[in-house]
């Protein structure tokens, strides 16, 4: 009893000191700001001004996804064709793209000198102007589009299969399915959709910072950014940042509140007989709903690659140097990210119906409501009197990464972690496995899937962040993902493309490279 006692202890003691870190990096960051910020000072028309853009592309951007997406996704759920599985898991590439390399490719197309522009040139039209609030709304919609289309499917192929059958044979027609079956699954699915999305669009900066174009389209964060970056001025960043993890927590708890549907589950491939939908003009429409979506998202990627690979093997030493410091910062997120998030796990399974256990999980998952930006600012700020911030700026760089990470990690480990131990946990304890060997051998065989699936969500995302190094780095260490957007501006084209594709096969290469691995070889 003694021994289970210390086991539990040092279990709870590890987790409980990882979500102080998470606790120091959010709040404790946070309370730097506040205590930084000039509160006599107000917030300048200016500054208003990006808080009501940041609601506004936000709103238009989760509007505009969610609606896109109810086509599209009634369109997969009731056809079956060559590619359609391999074209629904094609919609979960845009959450590991990065953010820059994504605006690069839509540059690519949508640009003054993008294939839509030059299209429009043959019949005398002016090219197309990105920048602003359109080309924000835009970008945002290529990324959360396929998150909408996969949140909306998934609620389309939780309708039972027998309710289509029993439709089809009191002879419903497409508008009586809709109406009776479609409608309500959608009433439920919609709100979460839409706030999912609403949250990830809150806190988009290299969005914004590459396509905003002005004052008139700036956000929060962008407002931030320039306070601090160009101004240096302090009470400034502090009060926006304030602002910032106002909203962001505002929406998170909404996020919380309303419910939110799982994009994740098996099914993806089970199609219902749908007799009401066999008609050529619903085959027509939903040929040419997934068309579009397809090349909506495919041709921006198609293009990053036809532009990059001629300059992929002639990149400056520059790029290859950011390169190799930004794989070295994703690998080191990606290990930090696991510290932190296993021994959280432990800890709440080992309080399980303990109100700790829910604290625990839920400062575990505070940095959604978080900013990097508001992170980095807060750490500028406690580091500024000890120490020189540019000169730790990609470790700082590797901490806040890994805490935005976070969350998705103890999405898969928490659950990952109470199977183990249900299904096995007496076994081990009755042969006395505790410590080290019963991580070993219990844990860590039957816990790779989710332990390479949550290194390489956080390796692919903080390789490709352009957040917090904005704000730090100087030129002798900026990022790949800093050095593109320099290259972007310095409107070095050709080398921002080959950049672009390096960024985007490292990436890839990083989330493939851990997940394969986990995968490899796994006990279940």
């Amino acid at each position: 009893m003694a021994e289970r006692g210390r086991k539990l202890n040092l279990a709870v003691g590890a987790g409980i000191a990882a979500a102080a870190v998470v606790l120091a990096l959010t709040l404790g960051t946070l309370g730097a700001v506040a205590w930084r910020a000039e509160f006599a000072a107000r917030l300048g028309p200016s500054d208003w001004a990006a808080v009501r853009f940041t609601l506004l592309q936000a709103t238009l951007s989760a509007l505009i996804s969610v609606a896109l997406a109810i086509p599209v996704a009634r369109a997969l759920a009731r056809r079956r064709f060559a590619g359609r599985g391999v074209l629904i898991t094609l919609l979960g590439a845009p959450f590991i793209l990065p953010v820059i390399v994504a605006v690069l490719g839509l540059l690519a197309v949508f640009g003054r000198a993008g294939l839509l522009s030059q299209f429009l040139g043959w019949f005398g039209l002016p090219p197309v102007q990105i920048y602003g609030l359109h080309g924000v709304v835009l970008a945002h919609v290529f990324f959360n589009l396929p998150l909408a289309t996969r949140l909306l499917l998934q609620g389309w192929l939780e309708i039972p299969a027998e309710r289509f059958r029993l439709a089809a044979s009191l002879g419903f027609s497409a508008r009586d399915v809709g109406r009776e079956l479609e409608r309500p699954m959608l009433r439920e699915v919609l709100p979460g959709a839409f706030v999912v999305i609403f949250v990830i669009c809150t806190t988009s900066f290299a969005v914004v910072l590459a396509l905003g174009g002005g004052p008139r389209a700036t956000t929060v964060e962008l407002a931030i950014y320039q306070a601090f970056r160009f101004d240096f001025d302090l009470g400034r960043a502090a009060l926006l940042a304030l602002v910032q993890f106002a909203i962001g927590a505002a929406v998170a708890g909404l996020a919380l509140w309303v419910q939110v549907p799982q994009a994740t589950g098996g099914g993806l491939d089970r199609v219902a007989e749908r007799p009401e939908a066999a008609g050529p003009g619903h085959r027509i429409a939903d040929a040419a709903w997934i068309g579009l979506a397809a090349a909506f998202l495919l041709l921006p990627l198609g293009m990053i690659v036809l532009r990059g690979a001629p300059a992929l093997f002639s990149l400056p030493p520059a790029v290859q140097a950011a390169a190799l410091r930004s794989v070295m910062v994703a690998l080191s997120s990606a290990v930090l990210v696991l510290a932190l998030a296993l021994p959280l796990a432990f800890a709440v399974w080992h309080l399980r119906g303990r109100r700790l256990a829910g604290w625990l999980e839920a400062l575990g998952y505070l940095s959604v409501a978080a900013s990097p930006l508001v992170m980095g600012t807060g750490l500028f700020i406690l580091l500024y009197p000890v120490a020189d911030p540019v000169a730790l700026a990609l470790p700082v760089t590797v901490v806040v990464n890994a805490a935005m990470s976070l969350p998705f990690a103890l999405r898969a480990l928490v659950p990952a972690v109470a199977r183990v131990e249900r299904r096995f946990g007496p076994l081990a304890d009755s042969l006395g496995m505790r410590g080290l060997a019963r991580l070993r051998h219990l844990h860590l065989p039957r816990l790779r899937r989710p332990i390479g699936f949550s290194a390489g969500l956080a390796a692919a995302l903080s390789m490709g962040d352009l957040g917090v190094i904005a704000l730090f780095a100087d030129p002798e260490q900026a990022t790949l993902p800093l050095q593109l957007y320099r290259l972007m501006a310095a409107y070095r084209m050709e080398d921002a493309a080959g950049a672009g594709l390096l960024l985007l096969m490292l990436a890839v290469a990083l989330f493939w490279l851990f997940d394969r691995g986990g995968r490899v070889n796994a006990d279940t």
